[in-house]
């Protein structure tokens, strides 16, 4: 049997043709998955992006060299799948719903007035992080919302270390803008 936090024995075991493997390896990863693939086309077809990106990692399984985190290597694969299809079309604004949990996943005990604001605080949100440029907004999920370290996001977005970093602090820079643009939204200091 296969240790349950080994990618690396779960990667060899679907090389040799254990589907249960890889599908372990999906159960695994698929709410990153589709939480970084949402926030570049959109939930509407951000399963139809996840599930891509996985057939191709399936197929690219001989790719994988092992020299970092399989979630690294198959974040890059949904990164790219996902900028190819977002760039088929520009997509609507993703709900942040999940924020709407406490961390525990449970629904936060809140007046209906609190949720209803914070549902359109989150839309307003969404919509000013889906106004970012592709890549400023890949990196800022990747690191504020998915907490990657810098060197597993420029391997996710096949960019160098400090075009990461670069990206990053405009990407903030821009949309504490936004925001700011907006301070009866957010009560931010001006």
């Amino acid at each position: 049997m296969i240790p349950i936090d080994d990618d690396r024995a779960l990667v060899a075991a679907s090389r040799r043709g254990d589907l249960a493997a890889f599908d372990r390896l999906v159960e695994r990863h698929r709410d990153v998955v589709l939480r970084v693939a949402s926030r570049v086309v959109g939930e509407d077809d951000a399963e139809d992006v996840a599930q891509d990106t996985f057939l191709r990692a399936f197929h690219r399984l001989d790719g994988y060299r092992g020299e970092g985190p399989f979630r690294a290597w198959l974040l890059r694969i949904a990164h790219r799948t996902a900028l190819r299809a977002a760039g088929a079309r520009r997509p609507a604004a993703v709900p942040l719903s999940a924020l709407e949990r406490e961390p525990g996943g449970l629904p936060a005990e809140r007046t209906p007035a609190e949720r209803l604001e914070t549902r359109e605080r989150l839309a307003r949100l969404d919509t000013k992080l889906k106004g970012l440029p592709p890549a400023h907004r890949a990196v800022l999920v990747l690191r504020d919302v998915e907490g990657l370290s810098y060197e597993e996001i420029a391997q996710v977005t096949e960019a160098p270390l400090n075009s990461v970093k670069g990206r990053l602090h405009r990407a903030r820079a821009e949309f504490i803008d936004t925001l700011r643009r907006n301070t009866y939204d957010w009560d931010l200091p001006r």
